[in-house]
């Protein structure tokens, strides 16, 4: 990697897929410096039902890191959907996991989700 590494979300990452702007995550990608959550990757391979679609974004997908995560990780996933519970803030697994591997590699989000905007937690969005 070449510089400061970035986690790139599924909304992100659809957005480039299909064309429709992410240049943050175009310029991550040259820069080698996207890594996806697991999540991620299986998001974004369930979401197409065209197989011709399905092929295309397996290729993209193959080449780019993934970040590698274990027990540690799922338990600080769980830690904090229990601690923005009570605040009042219902987040899903998938994105609870998708911040939590911003905040495992000190890493700017890359997302056009809101919710990310609402976790109040140390979570640098790009």
């Amino acid at each position: 990697m070449n510089s400061v590494a970035v986690i790139g979300d599924t909304s992100a990452v659809v957005d480039y897929l299909y064309g429709r702007g992410s240049q943050a995550i175009e310029k991550a990608i040259r820069a080698e410096t996207l890594i996806l959550p697991p999540i991620v990757i299986a998001e974004l391979l369930s979401g197409s039902d065209a197989p011709l679609r399905r092929a295309a974004i397996g290729e993209v997908l193959k080449d780019l890191p993934m970040h590698a995560v274990g027990r540690l990780h799922w338990i600080a996933v769980g830690n904090m959907r229990h601690d923005l519970k009570r605040y009042g803030l219902n987040v899903t697994i998938p994105d609870a996991h998708v911040a939590q591997c911003a905040l495992d590699l000190k890493a700017p989000l890359i997302t056009g989700d809101d919710i990310f905007r609402l976790i109040a937690i140390p979570l640098r969005l790009a």
